[in-house]
This record gives C-alpha cells, sequence and structure tokens, in this order.
C-alpha cells in the first residue's frame, strides 16, 4: 500500500538486532511512530533525530542517546517530513559555498597567523613570567649541580668583585663557579649565573669573563633564557612539571643556542656594559677569536661553541667598540688569581648526569 500524505516508507534498524526491517513512518504533530507489522515503535521525537551524512543515499538519521538506532528513507522524502528533519550535514560545505581556491587562500591565511602566533608567543610570555616563578625554577635547577659549587672564600670575593665592577646597579644578579672542565658559563631563570671552571682556566685575563657576564647579563635582561626554556620545552618548565625532570631542562638548556638575534642583543649589552666600567672590550675579541680558532683542535672548547655560537663578527664587533680612553682591568692580579683558583679545593662530583 502506497503511504498516503504524512507518511513515509522507511528501513529501521533497532540497535538491539541485526535486522532491518521495513517500517511506515507516521507523523504525529511534532512527533512520529513507526509502523510495522504486528508492532509500532514511538512516538519518537523528531527534535531527537540525529543527522546522517548529507552525501549518502538514501538519507539517513540517527537517534540521540540510541547507539546503533537508524532509518533510512526508501525513496524521495515527501515534503510535508522533510521540513521536520533535521538539516544533514555535507561534507566540505565551505569549500563548496566559498569556492576551492577563496577557501585555500583563507585557510593559508589562518596557518600563517596561527605560525606567526606561535613563533610570538614564546617572547610575549616571557615577560609575564613572575620574578618570583623565575627565581623558583633558577633554585631548583642550579641545585642539581650538586657538589661541583665552589666555594673558596678569596675566589668568591674575587668573583664578587667582577660582578660588581661589570653591573654595579643590580644586585640581583648572582653568579657562581663549579668545577666541571667545560669551556661555558649558562644563564639560568631568576638571574643566575653559572660559570664553568673549564672557561676560568681557558681565560687570560679577567677582562675576558668581564666580557662572558656581561653577555650572560645582557640575556637575563632581554628575557632570553624563559624564552628558551619556554620555546623548547613548552609550558610544563613553568607550570608544575620541573621537578621530575630537572637535570633534563638544566641539560637542554645548556646545550641551547640562543637565536642570532638574542645573542647580537647580549653582546651589545655585554659592550655597553664594558664601556661603562672603563673595561676594555679587547680582551673579549680575543677570547672568541681563540675560541673560533681553536675549535677543530680543542674539544673541551666545543661546550661553550654550542650554545654560544662564535663568528669572526662578533669578535670583530667588540674589537671594534674599543675608545680610546683609559681603561682598568677587571681584576687585580691577586684577584684573577684568587677567582682562577676558586675550584681548587672542590672534588667535584663524579657522574654527574649532565
Amino acid at each position: 500500500m502506497e503511504p498516503t500524505a504524512g507518511e513515509a516508507v522507511v528501513w529501521h534498524y533497532d540497535g538491539v538486532s541485526a535486522l532491518r526491517r521495513r517500517a511506515t513512518m507516521e507523523v504525529r504533530g511534532d512527533e512520529f511512530v513507526l509502523v510495522e507489522p504486528g508492532r509500532t515503535s514511538g512516538p519518537i521525537a523528531f527534535a531527537d533525530l540525529v543527522a546522517g551524512d548529507a552525501m549518502g543515499a538514501p538519507p539517513s538519521f540517527g537517534l540521540k542517546r540510541s547507539p546503533g538506532w537508524k532509518i533510512l528513507f526508501d525513496g524521495q522524502v515527501p515534503m510535508s517530513i522533510a521540513t521536520r528533519l533535521p538539516r544533514q550535514a555535507r561534507y566540505g560545505r565551505v569549500v563548496d559555498r566559498f569556492g576551492l581556491w577563496p577557501s585555500v587562500a583563507a585557510f593559508g591565511v589562518v596557518a600563517a597567523l596561527v605560525i606567526t602566533g606561535v613563533l610570538n608567543a614564546p617572547p610575549l610570555l616571557a615577560r609575564m613570567i613572575p620574578q618570583s616563578v623565575e627565581q623558583r625554577i633558577g633554585t631548583v635547577m642550579i641545585g642539581d649541580f650538586g657538589r661541583n659549587g665552589c666555594a673558596d672564600p678569596t675566589g668568591e670575593a674575587a668573583l664578587r668583585a667582577l660582578v660588581s665592577r661589570v653591573d654595579p646597579d643590580d644586585a640581583a644578579v648572582e653568579v657562581s663557579v663549579v668545577k666541571l672542565p667545560m669551556v661555558n658559563a649558562v644563564t639560568l631563570p631568576g638571574g643566575r649565573i653559572v660559570i664553568f671552571d673549564g672557561l676560568l682556566a681557558d681565560a687570560k685575563s679577567a677582562d675576558e669573563v668581564a666580557g662572558v657576564i656581561g653577555h650572560e647579563i645582557g640575556h637575563i635582561r632581554h628575557h632570553d633564557v624563559m624564552e628558551s626554556l619556554l620555546r623548547q620545552l613548552g609550558l610544563s618548565v613553568v607550570l608544575g612539571g620541573l621537578e621530575g625532570h630537572v637535570g633534563g631542562y638544566t641539560n637542554a638548556l645548556i646545550a641551547t643556542a640562543y637565536s642570532r638575534g638574542a645573542e647580537g642583543r647580549a653582546d651589545g649589552y655585554a659592550i655597553d656594559l664594558m664601556r661603562d666600567a672603563k673595561i676594555s672590550p679587547q680582551p673579549t675579541a680575543a677570547f672568541f677569536t681563540r675560541l673560533g680558532k681553536g675549535a677543530g683542535k680543542a674539544e673541551r672548547m666545543l661546550s661553550y661553541l654550542a650554545s654560544h655560537p662564535v663568528s669572526a663578527d662578533r669578535a670583530a664587533r667588540f674589537r671594534a667598540a674599543a675608545q680610546p680612553v683609559a681603561y682598568r682591568p677587571a681584576l687585580d692580579a691577586t684577584q684573577w688569581q684568587a677567582l682562577k683558583s676558586i675550584c681548587r679545593a672542590t672534588k667535584g662530583e663524579q657522574g654527574w648526569r649532565f
């Protein structure tokens, strides 16, 4: 028997059995029932139907909160029923509406904006992190150096004198030395700078170390440390994920090469500090030149080159910053010897984890 107005023939899956049954949909206001030989299902609200894929033929609909329940119309859906059914989602409807190439262009613009946001997020976020959070992270990370910290009183006094000479206006910067045979210095969050004993052993004068300290202070001033951590390790560093991975995070920071722009800004800051302190930039230029020439010969120099890329241009920049003024040594001879010997009473920790 043909369906009348307000009726349609459907195939029905009840979600319980795997049987497909033929039924007649009878509309009753905002609801319908499914009439089969010997049984009637419903009433079911049209509002509870869920549209299937519009590309499917015949049109199909599921039922909210009833997995496996489905009806498929057998033939064209009568207009009196079609107007009550939920609109079926069509795959690619945005593309179909605007066209392929306009859609591709729009998606390209969105992708470019997302990439730009990702690239610019670390610098912005780094400046928003409270100083107390930075200091907490730095305290935890510096503690991971174990018993390698050098604490000779005379050497520490010389180090404080050197830092005060380079940057007399900021007592918040903390510089320490650890007994590790690598030519390196690393800046940790919270204004902490760690100099490796290998760098002091390689340096020819306190003026060279002054340039390195000034450079690291530049990274502090420009928030390069937190930016680097955020870029490489994500917000887990800041949001409580530090405790279980301190060694890995500190190792990553030591091995991190800052961007060329960050290195350039830090060099400029160091040059300004040294100019104000009347410390010659020539020794720092010589230090960079020596590292660059010795990179292929001295394996222990590679640690500094890994985290502070050295180029002839950087050495030339320090050399060009020299002025015809009366420079004074960063430390006197006695203080310099005390600084170089700061780790003489420190045995160091074997098998450290960096």
